[in-house]
């Protein structure tokens, strides 16, 4: 085996370098760096080694040549970009996105699309700089999903498409079931008089965690009331209003199940502006388990949804697709934490 080491001053590593310094084929150590099909593990070891030893960077353009492809895949944020610094299941996931695909050696673009104009602008941009996209949005019935087909881009959606028939990969965790477990957990502790702070009908998760909130108290013959129920959109102001317009229209009321992390921050607020404690008066469990929630006062009794799961098989979702698979769709369980607000 010929050893070959970088030098100052001298020329990068080249394919052939890393060849000639792992004992392989050019042809080998192309395949390597295309995913590694159809070579064995010993040769996979051995141009991994190679690279590392000589500092080999791949040639993103060279590469895009052979393969035809970007190498490269959209964090698609179909809001206004503030949301991205609102919402910290947001900065999560874009986190846990870029962890995934760093394994793969795919940077992570981020794109943010609020608008009708920005979204056309940037369908073609799309379709022209990057593999995949994965897709963020708070309304499932977005354009969004339209402008992606018609650029035939492979995309996977964080939460389920408004329309649940459609051809469309996506990630969710188990909203309605999550919702289920801390209505259960609320009526277990004692309460009685649960009212429910839900998201957009049209949001991640809202409807859901609604209908779930719903089906409990139906299997404990407890009568669904319209008067416990107010809608915000998963912003800390939202949940502060809705707390207030429930505190006015139920002030019998002993426990709230709010939609986020965020909105629950709000609902705090309101209780403890009222003059009212947590959960002495009013046990509060919110459902995210986001970096909210445990520097609330008092921390969040929620739900946890796997963010780092979530993130994992979006990548891997969308690595199949930019593959050749077809559309599939995980639904993965929450997990309920106890804190002391509830």
């Amino acid at each position: 085996m010929t050893d070959i080491a970088p030098q100052r001053g001298k020329r990068p590593p080249t394919i052939h370098d890393v060849a000639a310094q792992a004992g392989v084929s050019r042809g080998t150590v192309s395949r390597v760096l295309q995913g590694g099909r159809n070579v064995s593990p010993a040769s996979h070891r051995a141009v991994d080694a190679a690279i590392r030893k000589l500092g080999y960077v791949v040639n993103q353009a060279a590469r895009s040549l052979v393969t035809r492809r970007a190498g490269s895949v959209a964090f698609l944020l179909s809001e206004t970009q503030d949301r991205l610094f609102l919402d910290p299941n947001l900065a999560t996931m874009l986190r846990g996105c870029t962890t995934a695909l760093a394994a793969h050696d795919i940077p992570l673009v981020l794109v943010a699309a609020g608008t009708e104009a920005e979204r056309r602008r940037i369908a073609p941009y799309l379709a022209a700089q990057v593999d995949g996209a994965l897709l963020f949005t708070w309304d499932r019935g977005t354009p969004m999903f339209d402008l992606l087909q018609e650029t035939e881009l492979p995309f996977v959606c964080c939460g389920k498409p408004h329309d649940q028939n459609a051809a469309v990969s996506y990630v969710v965790a188990d909203d309605r079931e999550g919702a289920r477990t801390m209505v259960r957990y609320l009526l277990e502790t004692g309460r009685k008089r649960i009212a429910h702070i839900a998201g957009p009908a049209d949001g991640p998760g809202g409807s859901e965690r609604l209908e779930g909130y719903r089906e409990m108290l139906a299997e404990h013959r407890i009568r669904f009331s319209k008067r416990l129920v107010a809608t915000g959109d998963y912003s800390r102001a939202s949940g502060e209003a809705c707390m207030q317009q429930l505190l006015t229209r139920v002030p019998d009321l002993d426990a709230v199940f709010v939609a986020s992390d965020l909105m629950a921050e709000g609902a705090l607020a309101a209780i403890e502006r009222a003059g009212l404690s947590v959960p002495g008066d009013i046990a509060v469990g919110g459902f995210d388990d986001s970096s909210v929630a445990a520097g609330t006062n008092p921390p969040l009794t929620t739900m946890r949804q796997p963010w780092e799961r979530i993130s994992e098989m979006m990548v891997r979702q969308l690595l199949a697709q930019i593959d050749g698979d077809g559309p599939a769709s995980v639904i993965l369980p929450t997990e309920l934490v106890i804190r002391e607000s509830a």
